[in-house]
């Protein structure tokens, strides 16, 4: 079964240096997790005031 996306998912492209990408896929395949879910997770993470959170 094919998987959908909500259709109030973004796309979003970022320049790494080599480096920070190596270390990125580095952690992945540590934690078995796809980089999607290790980008996701840390923004999760930001502490961000409830005034600063938009709709």
């Amino acid at each position: 079964m094919a998987r959908t996306k909500p259709k109030s998912d973004k796309v979003l492209t970022i320049r790494l240096p080599e480096k920070d990408l190596l270390r990125l896929e580095a952690y992945c395949i540590m934690d078995g997790k796809t980089k999607t879910e290790v980008i996701r997770q840390f923004i999760h993470s930001l502490p961000v005031r409830e005034t600063a959170v938009m709709e």
